[in-house]
């Protein structure tokens, strides 16, 4: 896939229409994965890329307070972002506006396109405990099934917690366990009391079934939008 760097639109010679050139074929590669229904790491980045783009328009007014200085080291959300310009240059600043605003634009359409994708995703997921649920939920399995649910593939999770700036988040991080075929004999009941059994670390472990009827790709779409479905149930249950 063709990439950005994070300091993509101030590298080098900035100049809009090979900016724009930069910009567009870097696009046009991200809605061919969004064809196929690929949405990571395709979506992320993108989203990435713009809140950068956000982030130096806002603190354009910071740069201009600080003229006539050459400032290095600008600390932006999520980058370091290092940049030396000389903020009497107007006409370079005019320009680097120019690209960011053109890019911003086309960049909120990506993010859309690929956000409808995920939404439509995220509707034709269905959640569900598989057998009692213990108190503690911050650990545990669950179970992935899509287009006729024949098989299922079975993932470890673990669910951590984090402040960032006063707000707290949720972060889950998952392991590829197996994948059984679904059958009288694997139910879903009997998977779970299966890697009771053989997983000693987890004896009672929380466990959640994802059902979907799509066959989308499973590594690039179904799995990281079960696993922020999942986060969401559980912190709502």
């Amino acid at each position: 896939m063709k990439t950005l760097s994070e300091t993509w639109f101030a590298d080098g010679y900035i100049d809009f229409e090979l900016k724009k050139y930069t910009l567009l074929a870097y696009l046009q590669e991200v809605h061919k994965y969004f064809d196929a229904n690929k949405l990571y790491p395709q979506l992320a980045d993108v989203i990435f890329h713009y809140n950068n783009l956000v982030a130096f328009r806002e603190n354009k007014k910071y740069l201009q307070e600080q003229f006539p200085k050459k400032l290095t080291g600008i600390q932006l959300e999520k980058l370091q972002l290092l940049y030396e310009q000389i903020i009497e240059d107007d006409e370079m600043m005019q320009e680097l506006e120019d690209i960011i605003n053109y890019s911003t634009g086309k960049m909120q359409k990506a993010i859309s396109n690929g956000t409808e994708i995920y939404e439509f995703v995220e509707n034709k997921l269905t959640i569900f405990p598989v057998g009692l649920i213990p108190l503690d939920v911050r650990e545990g399995y669950f179970f992935l099934s899509e287009g006729n649910y024949r098989n299922t593939r079975v993932y470890q999770y673990r669910l951590s917690f984090f402040e960032k700036h006063d707000e707290k988040y949720r972060a889950i991080k998952t392991e590829y366990i197996d994948q059984w075929e679904r059958n009288m004999v694997n139910s879903y009941e009997n998977i779970k009391a299966e890697l009771i059994r053989n997983k000693k670390d987890l004896p009672n472990p929380a466990v959640y079934s994802i059902e979907t009827p799509l066959t989308f790709p499973v590594d690039e779409t179904l799995l990281p939008v079960a696993k922020r479905s999942l986060v969401r149930y559980i912190t709502a249950a």
